[in-house]
């Protein structure tokens, strides 16, 4: 089993002192990696830049520009603000550029066939950017790009994307939205930041039924991400049926996270994850590539990546030091799951 793992040293240089997104989340990771031997154990390789044709693949050519604006023009001091929450450094492009490639280079490594599935430990996060703009942390939306990527490189049709991330998906929606090649999977909590990803959200056009929004009330922890996955996820694989399998990682819908309000614990995060290896390889070879998305607590982070890096190596270990929440009661998760086999026909 050969593992890909990829990532930048340079990614810690995309840094706001204070800012919840900041280099110390992916020094954690590293940091992680190493200490449990699963950097040496996979295949590292460094994250090679995403192109200009590339981002345009699912950005706007203005959105491009104003990148690359950003590039020529960098702030006297600080960082420029993109809005209220996403900064952006003098060698903030560079930088998402390789965060993108990362993912690029994940996807070519698995269908390459030089890799049975890879961890992509890149930053800044992807999920929240939009066509045109930024937005929530993203500059560039790194799963979407890899996607095209894939598609056009190797001729994949159908690819599905799942995230688990606290937040919902919106830059990764719109970018796909009324596309059936792919099939676009978001578990978040509702209402939450950024207010999208509706149960009735489920695309547009040639796309409608081919994005799954399963919008959660805050404090759902193991047990309903469990049930859900069972009766809603995996029905839907099976129907779709993938070649390739993307997963956005987020990991702030752990009981710990100071931004959100889930329940899940590293043991819960570390169930999904094998769910969708084992999705992988009931349908497609085996061929699953996890990005790092979100995720704000370092122990948490750290250790669900630490998590995927066993899982993906077939190894039993799952490592959970912080345990389950002190409350561990969730909301009734059935009626939910009742509504979402209605609408998607499950």
């Amino acid at each position: 089993m050969t593992t890909a793992y990829i990532t930048h040293a340079r990614y810690s240089e995309h840094h706001l002192a204070g800012h919840p997104e900041h280099a110390g989340r992916i020094r954690a990771v590293w940091a992680e990696l190493d200490k449990t031997g699963l950097s040496t154990r996979m295949q590292q390789l460094e994250a090679r830049p995403a192109s200009d044709e590339q981002i345009l693949s699912v950005h706007t050519a203005k959105y491009l520009q104003v990148l690359h604006w950003i590039e020529q023009n960098p702030p006297a001091r600080g960082v420029h603000h993109l809005d209220p929450d996403t900064y952006a450094g003098p060698t903030a492009f560079e930088i998402a550029k390789l965060s993108a490639g990362g993912v690029i280079q994940a996807v070519d490594e698995v269908l390459s066939g030089r890799a049975n599935n890879a961890l992509a430990a890149v930053r800044p996060p992807g999920h929240h950017a939009m066509p045109e703009h930024a937005m929530g942390f993203c500059l560039l939306g790194n799963v979407p790009i890899a996607t095209r990527y894939a598609q056009k490189q190797f001729g994949v049709e159908c690819v599905m994307i799942v995230d688990y991330d606290v937040h919902h998906g919106n830059g990764t929606e719109a970018m796909l939205y009324d596309d059936p090649t792919t099939l676009f999977i978001s578990s978040h909590q509702y209402p939450f930041y950024p207010g999208t990803g509706a149960l009735t959200d489920t695309g547009t056009g040639k796309g409608t039924g081919y994005t799954i929004n399963i919008p959660l009330a805050a404090g759902h922890g193991d047990g309903s991400y469990a049930a859900f996955y069972e009766q809603i996820i995996w029905p839907a694989a099976e129907r779709f049926k993938p070649e390739l399998i993307i997963v956005s990682a987020g990991f702030d819908a752990h009981w710990l996270d100071p931004i959100a309000g889930m329940r899940l614990s590293l043991t819960g995060y570390a169930h999904l994850s094998r769910e969708l290896i084992k999705m992988a390889d009931q349908y497609c070879g085996g061929k699953i590539v996890f990005a790092m998305e979100g995720g704000y607590n370092l122990d948490a982070l750290s250790q669900g990546m630490v998590n995927i890096g066993h899982a993906l190596l077939s190894e039993d270990t799952v490592s959970d030091p912080l345990g389950p929440p002190k409350d561990s009661r969730e909301p009734d998760m059935k009626p939910l799951i009742s509504a979402l086999r209605e609408i998607h026909r499950l």
